[in-house]
């Protein structure tokens, strides 16, 4: 018997994307946990999983999310920005095993599902 393959963790509030990921997941075969707060990433990341994709424009606190994320062990972050907010989410970057603009995570997401974040 095979194990289950580990979720992707994504962690995102923007609506269109939440939809977008879903679908996008499902079409690919891949798990995938959406977690709103620090506390149910937390939950999600108890148990292995893929890399957590994080869209650094919202409003989360960040320092938390990159604290919980680090506190479970070496799950790679996959980060998203736009060219106009790339200057403001620049100081997350270096935490992130890889930062994408919403263009490129729109166009390379099922291959990133699949294959993860190389780092």
């Amino acid at each position: 018997m095979t194990e289950p393959e580990p979720p992707v963790v994504a962690v995102v509030r923007d609506l269109f994307f939440v939809a977008r990921i879903r679908e996008t997941a499902r079409l690919a075969g891949v798990p995938l946990v959406f977690a709103r707060t620090p506390e149910e990433l937390a939950t999600a990341l108890a148990a292995p999983v893929r890399f957590v994709l994080l869209d650094l424009t919202s409003t989360f606190d960040y320092a938390r999310v990159f604290a919980t994320v680090e506190a479970a062990g070496e799950t790679p972050v996959l980060g998203y920005t736009t060219h106009v907010l790339a200057r403001q989410t620049q100081p997350w970057h270096a935490r992130c095993a890889r930062v994408v603009t919403k263009e490129t995570l729109t166009q390379e997401l099922p291959t990133l599902l699949r294959e993860g974040v190389a780092a």
